[in-house]
């Protein structure tokens, strides 16, 4: 049986890829059996774990029995954070996003095989990637990208909004939201699942004046883009459109057992 108690380690590792110290906290639930599966999750903006209570929303979980066992690696970001998280190889008209690349390397020849070294536990059930706002962006990408690696993506408020042009310089919804004409571009679907959610309350700004805002357009606009690639709703697509949510760590954590139940559910013998 699933103990309710999670182990909460913090570990730093000197990336080469991105020049600097990265701090990770790893959650874990504890006493887990030899034929159990282990699931993992990496999560942007790990420095916002305590903010959001995740040990005790983790514990409350398996309390619960309603997720199964699940690795988490809350991975701290830097103060180059405007410039790791994005969609590698396209920065945004105000070239944000530039090292994005080096973070995706990071994520797969560093942090891998450093948790298969540190924790020796083979991690043999699902593998997701999830964030919030531009981490949330980051997130989709990789998983996107690299549907070998991950099972999962789940995005917070996701910064769909990411573009080539900026409002006043000639800026098209068709043509230059990025992560819109990435999924366009790509070779069609695969196995990945996704876990979309937005806020009422995330902003005010409308910039086509249709009386949604930006966030919710953008993500259903993402989410319309999947099902031409063949994604199917329920089965590949999930959207939570929070009432009253905001852009904030406040309704973030509240969404979040959400879509650890849905990512991980518990299955019952």
């Amino acid at each position: 049986m699933l103990t309710t108690e999670i182990n909460n380690s913090t570990y730093t590792l000197e990336s080469a890829c991105l020049n600097r110290t990265v701090t990770i906290d790893l959650f874990i639930p504890e006493l887990l059996q030899a034929d159990q599966k282990l699931n993992l999750l990496l999560l942007n903006d790990g420095q916002d774990a305590g903010a959001m209570e995740l040990q005790s929303l983790l514990n409350n979980l398996y309390a619960s029995k309603k997720m199964e066992a699940v690795l988490v690696v809350a991975i701290h970001a830097s103060a180059d954070r405007l410039q790791e998280y994005g969609v590698a190889g396209s920065p945004d008209y105000q070239q944000r996003g530039g090292r994005a690349a080096a973070y995706t390397q990071f994520i797969k020849e560093e942090l891998f095989p450093f948790l298969l070294q540190q924790l020796a536990l083979p991690v043999n059930g699902k593998t997701a990637f999830a964030g919030f706002s531009l981490g949330g962006l980051s997130a989709f990408d990789i998983a996107y990208n690299h549907p070998e690696v991950f099972d999962l993506a789940g995005v917070f408020s996701g910064a769909f909004w990411w573009r080539k042009k900026g409002l006043h310089e000639g800026y098209d919804d068709d043509q230059d939201r990025i992560v819109h004409q990435m999924i366009r571009k790509s070779k069609g679907k695969s196995g990945l699942k996704f876990w979309l959610m937005t806020g009422t309350a995330d902003e005010t700004a409308d910039r086509n004046n249709n009386y949604i805002i930006d966030s919710i357009d953008d993500t259903i606009d993402v989410i319309k883009e999947l099902l031409n690639k063949g994604f199917q709703r329920h089965t590949h697509l999930y959207y939570y459109e929070m009432v009253g949510g905001k852009h904030n760590i406040n309704s973030w954590a509240q969404a979040f057992p959400a879509f650890l139940i849905w990512a991980f559910p518990r299955v019952i013998p």
